[in-house]
């Protein structure tokens, strides 16, 4: 068997497992988003999040994992449009958050 066959299939395999552990996060961000527009009573539209940023960082829990900022599109009133945010490092939650609210 060849290295560049050997190297090939690993890089294939770690690709795999990026997409994988992408589609667990964006779910994730998915469901946290929803749950937080219901408690906050607005209406998260679009039904979905977007990444927005992708970091590879030092975490307590292992040396390496990635941080994915997704942001998602949500209104209180049915008329104007506001951003809120999660960030998740590795497979937890970090942060949520909703836009400033109107005065």
């Amino acid at each position: 068997m060849s290295w560049e066959l050997l190297l090939a299939t690993l890089l294939l395999a770690i690709l795999g497992l990026f997409w994988h552990s992408s589609l667990a996060a964006r779910e994730l961000a998915n469901r946290v988003a929803m749950d937080t527009c219901t408690s906050a009573q607005v209406q998260m539209l679009d039904g979905t999040v977007s990444i927005h940023r992708l970091k590879l960082i030092r975490h307590s829990e292992s040396p390496l994992a990635w941080r994915r900022t997704y942001v998602f599109d949500y209104t209180e009133d049915g008329f104007s449009r506001r951003r809120g945010f999660v960030v998740i490092t590795g497979d937890s939650v970090d942060t949520v958050g909703l836009g400033p609210r109107p005065v």
